[in-house]
Parts: C-alpha cells; sequence; structure tokens
C-alpha cells in the first residue's frame, strides 16, 4: 500500500520503465503501508531498485567470483587489502573504483555480502551525482559488513517480497561457514541472485545449499523471516 502525504497519485508517474512498473505493482499491494512525500520521493526509490535488480544481473554475468577473504581480491590499482577489508587508495574516486567492480569484473573474487554492498554501492551511484557519491563515501573501505555509515541499510523482520530487497537464505548445517547461508537479491517474482550460485528460485537456492552441508546432515537450508534494503528516504536527500 502506498501512501502520498501531498495528496497526489501513482496513476501520475509517466515513463516508468517494465521493472520499475513492476516493483511499484508489488509495492502497491503490499498489506504494508510505505509512505512517501511526494512522487518524486517513490520514483527515486523505483530506480534504485531498478538499479539493484540490474546490478545484480550484471555481476551475475561477469567475471567476479566467488572468494572467502584470504582468497580473495581487489584490482589493486584502487584497493589496499588490510585486515578488515579493502580500503581505497589515496587519490582515488570511490565513484570510480565502484564502477571498476563491474567493468573489469575479471579481476575481482569475493563473498555473498560484500556482493550486496558493492551492488547497493554501483546503484546508488547510478542515481546520485558522482560528485555527491565521493563526498559520502569517502574514505570507503569494504568487505561483509564493513561498509560506509551513509549507505543506510536497514534489516528487519519479516519478509514482503518487493524486487531490490535482499533476503538471507540460512544453512545450518554448513560443512565449510562460508556457506552458513546465502545473501539474495529478490529480481523479481521467485527469482533470487545469490553470488557463487546464481540466478535461480527459492526452491533451487534451498537446493543448492543443502549439497553444501557436512555429512549426515538433518537441517533444510531456508529462507530466514528478515529484508535487508537501503533506507530509501534518506538517500532520497542527495538525489
Amino acid at each position: 500500500m502506498i501512501i502520498l502525504k501531498d495528496d497526489s497519485s501513482t496513476s501520475s508517474l509517466k515513463g516508468l520503465s517494465p521493472t520499475e512498473s513492476m516493483i511499484l505493482n508489488a509495492i502497491e499491494k503490499s498489506k504494508i503501508r510505505y509512505e512517501y512525500n511526494n512522487l518524486k520521493e517513490i520514483a527515486f526509490e523505483l530506480k534504485v531498485r531498478e538499479r539493484i535488480t540490474m546490478n545484480s544481473r550484471l555481476l551475475n554475468s561477469s567475471a567476479a567470483t566467488f572468494a572467502t577473504f584470504p582468497n580473495s581480491s581487489f584490482n589493486p590499482y584502487y584497493w589496499i587489502k588490510t585486515m578488515n577489508g579493502y580500503r581505497l587508495r589515496a587519490g582515488r574516486r570511490p565513484s570510480a573504483a565502484i564502477k571498476d567492480v563491474f567493468e573489469n569484473s575479471y579481476l575481482y573474487s569475493f563473498e555473498c555480502v560484500t556482493t550486496v554492498v558493492l551492488i547497493y554501492y554501483k546503484s546508488i551511484l547510478d542515481t546520485i551525482r558522482p560528485e555527491y557519491f565521493d563526498r559520502l563515501y569517502s574514505p570507503m573501505l569494504i568487505w561483509g559488513h564493513n561498509f560506509n555509515d551513509a549507505m543506510y541499510m536497514v534489516t528487519y523482520e519479516g519478509i514482503d517480497n518487493i524486487p531490490g530487497d535482499v533476503f538471507y537464505f540460512s544453512n545450518p548445517d554448513y560443512e565449510d561457514p562460508i556457506w552458513m547461508g546465502e545473501n539474495a537479491v529478490l529480481l523479481e517474482k521467485d527469482q533470487y541472485f545469490g553470488h557463487g550460485i546464481g540466478i535461480v528460485t527459492h526452491d533451487k537456492m534451498v537446493e543448492a545449499l543443502n549439497t553444501l552441508r557436512k555429512m549426515n546432515a538433518v537441517k533444510s537450508a531456508f529462507l530466514l523471516n528478515q529484508t535487508t534494503r537501503l533506507d530509501f528516504t534518506e538517500l532520497y536527500k542527495y538525489s
């Protein structure tokens, strides 16, 4: 359900892409109240969510590989590997470094949490001015849950199935800790992107994780009842 505080109507939104229209439809059909100040604010969210799905697909088809931190790699022209993650080199622009992940993906290998962070950074960059992005996200350190506070990433209990949301498939009987679960971006109805697994349905994601359990495992992987997404209202201030 969408509530527009200025009493306008989403029917006034023109020129939406098919993906944006799909996302808008999902939000409108939700039982949760989503409040916006005006149409520009919801249009911004639709654009960022669209970019999240598109950048997920780009990474899926890229040469970037899955790796644990000891075996990971980032382009050394932009990044220095530290104990806590990859730190952007002095004098390098965050916007250029994030673009490089997608343009020279063969130089990168990382795990699924880092994948989500990179997708978020790229999707924000695609929707705000590069100079704003560089100001917001400098200095920059990336790996796992290490990211700039201005990312405005939030996680809450419950699932609403809006494309661009990120979900977690837990794998309690994992063999290798790197496969204790998979962070996955919802691209469209029952289509998830998880780095290292690919674009699959809910059932196929569970099936893939179940092949990565310890011997004699009895607990199946499952979709955790939580959602991670960007705080679009905060990010809109920089649009």
